[in-house]
Formats: C-alpha cells, structure tokens, sequence
C-alpha cells in the first residue's frame, strides 16, 4: 500500500487523485443514464457534474481546513496540497448542495431533481475514493485488539484506553486478543503506519466502501424506478444512506474530526437524518395535494 502509482521527474500520479478521477467518469455516466429514461436534457445533466464534483470538493477541503485550523494555519501551504488527504465528506456533501442551488438557480431547475441525478453517482464516488484512502494509508481504523466496549462509546474513550494499554507490561498487552481476522498493518510512512506502527487495524475505509456499495446498489436498482416520487426522493435517500454508514464506520475510525468531546460525523449525521425524513414525508404530501 503506497500512494503513489508511478512518477516522472516531477510528476507523481497517486491513487488518490485517479480514483476520484475514475469516480466521476462513471459517475456522469450513470446520471446521463438516466437522464435518458427521464427524457430529461443530457446537455445539462454534464454542466451539472461538473458544478457539483468542484462544489463538492471545495466544500470537503474547506470543511476539514477549518477544523485543523490551528495547523494549516502554521503550514498555510497545505491547504492546497489535497494529494496528502484531507477531506470531509460532510463538508463535500454541503459544498454540492450550495453548488447544485446555485446551478439550478441559475437554469431554472428544482435542485431536488438535479440531486436525484446525483444520488447514486455521488455514493458510489464515495465507494471508489476510499481505495485511494486506503492507498494513502488514512481514514483508519482502530487496533484490531480495541475492546468492543472501548469502540461503541458515544464519547470517543479509543485514546484515553490505548495510552493505558501503552503502559502495561507486555505480558498483559498479550492478554487483548485480535477480535477480527481481518485486520491490514500499514508502512510506518503512512498516517496509519505513523499512529500505529506495526499494529494490525481495522480497515474502516473498506468497511465504509461496501456499505456504501450496499447503499448505490439500492439507490440504483430500486428506488431509482420510483419515478412517481416527489423530487429529492433519491437525494434523501442518499443523505440518509450516508449518514447511516457514517455513524457506523466512525465508531471505527481513529481520526475522525471532533466537536468538543463527540465526534462531529455523529452529530452531523444525526442531524441531517432527520432533515432528510421530514423532507421526505413533506414533500411527498405536497405532491399528493397537488395531485
């Protein structure tokens, strides 16, 4: 597992960068895919793509900036550097809804139905790029010999318990057994390797990567030929995905950006949970009054 897949002089190509690459070009195709069976304009659809991928990742880098504030502020350098990693999914998700408002604003289209397009190519994207994570060696997971009862607490008690476990002889550290078979030892280069050197972890990234599968598999074979749903019906449905898979797959993660003492992808999560049920239940009455 490392980074980069080849390099020339000055240019390196990392994994990264051409997942999401990748992640887009199938994306599009999809949205354009269906797009057709709506009769809807495959012209905008492509303009479209382009706003919510830059939108969406302005919005991931500036979101994941602003809660490492105090060092990007010393390295202000980095804050372009997104081939080292760095972005937040929520913070993507958002800069796409303020991307996809504008645009459709702008053509003088609902953006619920511009997010219908979206839903699916936008989790599968999400799918893809994890294998660029996992390159990377980031977004990992805790020791796989992490107590379940250390790993599903609300309040994040994963660091207080391993420096005890540091402490103890290693006759007892013997004692905490793997609790999965599965588990992936990163190069001591990457931001695992350094956190946890020669520790087998949880692959959360990979975890993550099928839920998410899971999750377009749904979006993408049943309730996309729901066409008589009010618009955002897929857009809500991938919201809640998401944060489903999200507040799973944080449980697990070792890094996750905090928010005082909780973890700020289970507050986000929870939230936009709930948004997206009262959107779904009010905008379908609407249509059936119009109806």
């Amino acid at each position: 597992m490392q980074p980069v897949i080849f390099s020339i002089g000055g240019f390196e190509l990392h994994y990264y960068g051409l997942m999401y690459a990748f992640a887009f070009l199938v994306g599009i195709q999809l949205a354009k895919k269906m797009a057709k069976e709506r009769a809807f304009d495959i012209n905008i659809i492509e303009n479209y793509a382009f706003v919510a991928i830059l939108s969406g990742l302005l919005g991931g880098r500036l979101y994941y900036v602003a809660f490492n504030l105090s060092y990007y502020l010393q390295n202000p350098m980095e804050i372009l550097a997104v081939w080292h990693g760095g972005m937040a999914i929520h913070g993507g998700i958002l800069g796409g809804i303020l991307g996809t408002y504008i645009y459709g604003a702008i053509k003088k289209i609902n953006p619920l139905t511009l997010g219908d397009f979206a839903a699916a190519p936008f989790l599968l994207g999400q799918a893809i790029g994890r294998i660029g994570n996992l390159m990377n060696g980031e977004v990992h997971g805790v020791p796989t010999f992490t107590p379940w009862s250390v790993i599903f607490q609300w309040k994040p008690k994963f660091y207080e318990w391993y420096t005890q476990y540091l402490t103890l002889p290693i006759e007892e550290q013997k004692k905490f057994p793997d609790l999965v078979p599965w588990g992936l030892t990163f190069p001591s280069s990457s931001p695992a390797g350094m956190e946890f050197p020669n520790l087998a972890l949880h692959p959360a990234m990979l975890y993550e990567l099928v839920l998410n599968l899971v999750g377009t598999a749904i979006l993408w074979f049943i309730l996309r030929k729901k066409t008589e749903k009010a618009p955002g019906f897929l857009w809500w449905h991938y919201i809640i995905f998401y944060s489903i898979n999200r507040i799973i797959i944080s449980f697990f993660r070792a890094e996750d950006l905090m928010f005082y003492s909780f973890r700020a992808p289970h507050i986000i999560s929870a939230i936009l949970i709930m948004i997206s049920i009262v959107a779904l239940v009010f905008s379908q009455k609407k249509k059936e009054k119009k109806c």
